[in-house]
């Protein structure tokens, strides 16, 4: 049963027009009372408008909802995933000094640690040219083919952890478009390209049509004989890799308790392996299993994922505010907004509770966002003057990786600190009224002029802080996002993992294929569809 924010709601009404300053003026120690810290990781939330006391009732919601309860069941192997009557144990792949975990009687650590090995030496057989391509050279380029989790996760990561990059270069292809593959593939050579095909069950029709595609380009410089040394596959469907012709020692396979959005920590994991090499991937595991650790044992009021998820269900359910935008002050983060798009949307994008009654109010917020600085030059304009208020979510590293850039890393993050401090204080009409008395204005057009130059300001921001990006740290973070989603979702009620929302438009573009291709009339079709259709029919 979904919880009531009604009281929330009133606590928020009489609060209405307080400046969040004033929150500071009031307690001196906020910045203090109002941040929490876990193994390095650093969270303020105090430039939000939460008191102390609509801080008590929200986690009176974790309360209501037994959110401590369904978090152990998670853990422990619980078929929460209820209406697919599966377990939710993607926090078992990086179980790496914990106990066993059972389903259904078996437990599952043997298996998991396993995998995790054979990758380990697949990966480190790739790196130092044990394992060659057909003609027995190394291989020097990886393409992984996938979509959804089984892209946006690998990318993201490799994405952040270039300074650890030392092995074959990884290249990510997911679009259906062949634009996508045609631009990957076109400067790469096949007799050095090792390609890995990201489907659990062999059958995503954008992974396979690519695969199909990849097979081709390979097949007409290697031969058929070469698929076997060229292609891996990340698959639980031995019968389909080996009908495609892959090495069934090649096929790396994880259960249907791991969900496409959560599965970067075990086989979807493995063009990240190979980039970065075992050791760091295992440091990767290493960063979330500590968040888990935190997760697990941290009381609410000192744990980052439960602040990060009640913030967030402050300014979504209670507030209003229906977009929240990630900001990482970090380049190497570019791909986190989208990653952490899909895990939040694609999880709490959901219209009814676990009973199957309509939800009675908003599920998930839109999220997105771009990397800092690039941002203040593009949307940062709506986010500071546009009507709507928009939550923002910064997180910046003390340090970067290139010592000899100090003095850039230094700019970054006055830019950051920056923007959270004037979407906090803002600019009042006064003040621009005096910044252009003193420019020569007077008058209407002073008055006229300074409006255009107010801030409204008192719009709520967190920062995650962290050292360095490390491959520990980004575990730490990716983990305590997935984290978040999974409290949020338990207090709204809902399963955040299923995503029967994907699945319509999937039954409709292959229905949609003979009609394009003029084999069938479209009937029941709209007139829209069929008019767009004649359009766009070769």
């Amino acid at each position: 049963m979904a919880v009531d924010f009604t009281g929330l709601k009133i606590l928020n009404t009489a609060a209405e027009g307080r400046h969040i300053l004033d929150l500071f003026d009031a307690d001196s120690t906020r910045a203090q009372t109002f941040s929490a810290q876990a193994d390095g990781l650093f969270f303020d939330y105090s430039k939000t408008n939460l008191d102390a006391q609509q801080k008590a009732a929200l986690f009176d919601l974790l309360d209501v909802a037994d959110v401590a309860t369904k978090r152990d069941q998670m853990f422990t192997g619980a078929k929460i995933n209820d209406t697919e009557g599966r377990a939710v144990l993607h926090t078992a792949l990086r179980n790496l000094d914990g106990d066993d975990i059972f389903v259904d009687g078996s437990g599952v650590m043997d298996d998991v640690l396993n995998t995790l090995t054979r990758m380990t030496e697949f990966a480190n057989g790739v790196r130092n040219g044990d394992i060659t391509s057909s003609s027995g050279a190394a291989f020097t380029d990886v393409v992984n083919i996938g979509i959804g989790g089984s892209d946006l996760g690998p990318v993201m990561a490799y994405e952040s952890l270039k300074p650890y990059s030392d092995g074959p270069h990884c290249h990510f292809v997911s679009n259906v478009d062949g634009a996508h593959i045609h631009d990957i593939l076109k400067d790469l050579d096949p007799q050095t390209t090792l390609v890995l095909v990201a489907s659990k069950t062999f059958t995503t029709i954008e992974t396979m049509t690519n695969a199909e595609t990849a097979k081709k380009w390979l097949v007409a410089k290697v031969g058929e004989a070469g698929v076997s040394s060229h292609f891996a596959a990340l698959s639980t469907a031995q019968d389909k890799t080996a009908a495609f012709g892959i090495n069934p020692d090649l096929v790396f396979g994880f259960e249907d308790w791991v969900g496409g959005r959560y599965s970067l920590w075990g086989p979807i994991g493995l063009p990240l392996m190979l980039g970065i090499g075992p050791d760091d991937f295992m440091q990767i595991l290493r960063g979330a299993q500590a968040m888990d650790t935190h997760f697990k044992t941290a009381p609410w009021d000192e744990n980052l994922p439960a602040l990060l998820a009640l913030t967030g269900l402050w300014h979504n359910q209670v507030c209003g505010y229906a977009t929240r935008a990630v900001l990482p002050y970090e380049q190497r983060l570019v791909r986190l907004p989208a990653y952490l798009q899909q895990l939040e949307m694609e999880s709490n994008g959901k219209r009814v509770a676990m009973d199957g009654a309509d939800l009675p109010f908003h599920s998930g917020p839109v999220v997105w966002g771009e990397p800092g600085t690039n941002g203040q030059h593009a949307f940062y304009q709506l986010i500071h003057q546009g009507t709507r208020v928009i939550p923002c979510e910064f997180m910046v590293g003390k340090y970067g990786h290139e010592d000899d850039l100090a003095h850039q890393h230094e700019l970054l993050v006055s830019n950051c600190l920056a923007q959270s401090e004037a979407l906090l204080r803002g600019r009042s009409l006064e003040e621009a009224q005096s910044i252009m008395a003193a420019k020569g204005f007077e008058g209407d057009e002073l008055d006229r002029q300074a409006r255009h130059r107010v801030f409204p300001g008192n719009r709520p921001t967190t920062t995650l802080v962290y050292d360095k990006l490390t491959p520990f740290v980004l575990g730490q973070i990716i983990a305590l996002y997935e984290h978040r989603v999974f409290v949020e979702g338990v207090v709204l009620g809902i399963n955040s993992f299923d995503q029967w929302g994907v699945e319509l438009g999937k039954e409709l573009a292959v229905a949609l294929q003979p009609v394009l291709a003029g084999k069938e009339d479209g009937a029941g079709k709209d007139g829209s569809t069929l008019n767009l259709v004649n359009i766009l029919k070769v």
